[in-house]
């Protein structure tokens, strides 16, 4: 735990008692702070009492008297609506942060030179935290990994020499951090999403921006600069004075690190030296993966680790449970769990791995539907559908004369894909589960769903895990 002693003998609010706002509460308590926390649930409150955590209704509490109001990311702060929390301390002006602002004043007030990646984009977050993480490790680093990926970061070990933090930020955790100052600050990519929540797609490329352009005087903003909103933003901070690195899996750089065909390249002044090949790699097939390990090799190489060392952590990471993640095989027929899509641009980025595809999607559809991924539709031999996308989802295939089966659940889905896969005549047959629809509908969140696949999957007959 890092124990907040910035609010030491000040009292903070607390909303929304999740994994997160428990673990927010309770370094904000160790930390010397008077903390009253609230949610909107009856079940969590409970939780929070019996975990020691005063509570109290904040419709009730004396605002006047509240330092700051940290908000779990769940929670709305601007889009559809600000939540009913955010309007009192507005009214009282007391300011509105989260849980990454109270690391980040934490770390200035007592290690500020301490190493802190912060990894953010649509797409690719999880995967490119991780394997920042993974090749730091590998170079003799201790790391501290969490953030929007596992761990809550208040749960984590202190900011301290020789140890860096590697941290996956959301766009709502960005909007709940207003001194966000990474000493590496990484955007992979910015595509719509979100847009319930940011109102426009203005608003969400502008916060996805403030995590790299507050990077630290001496620190260096990591950005793919292969579509527009990343590509104008380098540009912007290049211009304010800060170190850029810019990445690209579409072209050739003069400076910064690209790939080509299978290799990631760095170049300044137009030469180029070979940093590490990614042929070959399981856990990091796709251009999308590509550009995955091109952004952490940059942070890398920010931080002064050597080009070998790189190539031998990216040979050895395990990859990411629920993203294109192969469960097991039957036969000639691959089953490759790729939940963690939960749009269509990440959807993509598994379809574009494969031939002969059994896809499995559907959920809570996002504003873009499946159209977008016409491109691909030529992969698939079948689709199966499920959740509340299932109709919508059928008539866009239907529309491009797609096979596709209405099975509404995901173990329906699982047993008539592989049945269907068992028979095909193609040489590497995949049943894929990437939704490209968030999992709310029907489960959890998308490790829920993935879990079940997971499940599924191994219980059918013949299955080698």
């Amino acid at each position: 735990m890092i124990p907040i002693t910035t609010f030491a003998g000040k009292k903070v609010a607390v909303f929304g008692l999740g994994i997160s706002g428990l673990a927010t509460a309770s370094a904000l308590f160790a930390g010397g702070a008077d903390v009253v926390g609230w949610d909107d649930s009856e079940e969590r409150i409970d939780y929070a009492t019996s975990a020691g955590i005063p509570t109290a209704d904040l419709h009730d509490i004396d605002w006047s008297r509240i330092a700051a109001l940290v908000l779990a990311p769940g929670v709305p702060l601007t889009h559809p609506a600000p939540h009913w929390t955010v309007g009192l301390a507005r009214a009282a002006a007391v300011e509105v942060i989260g849980d990454i602002e109270l690391f980040c004043r934490e770390r200035r007030h007592h290690a500020p030179n301490t190493p802190f990646v912060a990894v953010t984009g649509t797409n690719g977050k999880s995967t490119t935290t991780a394997l920042t993480a993974h090749i730091l490790t590998a170079a003799g680093h201790d790391v501290e990994l969490g953030g929007n990926i596992g761990t809550a970061i208040l749960s984590l070990g202190l900011p301290r020499a020789g140890c860096v933090h590697v941290i996956e930020v959301s766009s709502f955790q960005i909007e709940l951090a207003p001194s966000l100052d990474p000493s590496v600050g990484i955007l992979i990519n910015v595509s719509e999403d979100h847009l319930d929540r940011h109102g426009t797609m203005e608003e969400y490329a502008s916060i996805k921006e403030r995590l790299v352009a507050g990077v630290q005087e001496n620190g260096t903003a990591i950005l793919g600069v292969d579509d527009n909103w990343s590509q104008a933003a380098a540009d912007r901070i290049a211009r304010a004075g800060r170190r850029v690195t810019r990445v690209s899996i579409r072209r050739p750089l003069v400076d910064g690190v690209y790939v080509e065909a299978d290799r990631i390249l760095r170049a300044e002044g137009g030469a180029s030296e070979e940093i590490a090949l990614i042929s070959g790699i399981s856990t990091l097939r796709g251009a999308h993966n590509a550009q995955n390990a091109a952004c952490a090799a940059a942070a890398a190489l920010a931080l002064g680790v050597a080009p070998k060392t790189i190539q031998a952590a990216l040979r050895t990471f395990p990859g990411l449970a629920h993203r294109i993640e192969e469960i097991g095989r039957a036969g000639r027929v691959a089953f490759v769990n790729d939940s963690k899509a939960t749009n269509a641009d990440a959807a993509a980025r598994a379809l574009a791995c494969f031939s002969d595809i059994y896809w499995i999607a559907g959920g809570r559809p996002k504003s873009d539907g499946i159209a977008p991924l016409s491109g691909f539709f030529p992969r698939i031999r079948k689709a199966y559908l499920i959740g509340e996308a299932a109709l919508q989802f059928a008539a866009t295939l239907e529309d491009r004369r797609i096979p596709y089966e209405i099975t509404n659940t995901l173990d329906r889905a699982v047993a008539s894909a592989a049945a269907d896969a068992a028979v095909s005549q193609a040489s590497d047959p995949v049943v894929l589960l990437s939704p490209a629809c968030a999992s709310f509908d029907q489960f959890k969140n998308f490790e829920d769903r993935g879990e079940l696949f997971r499940k599924l999957v191994r219980g059918l007959p013949g299955i080698q895990t």
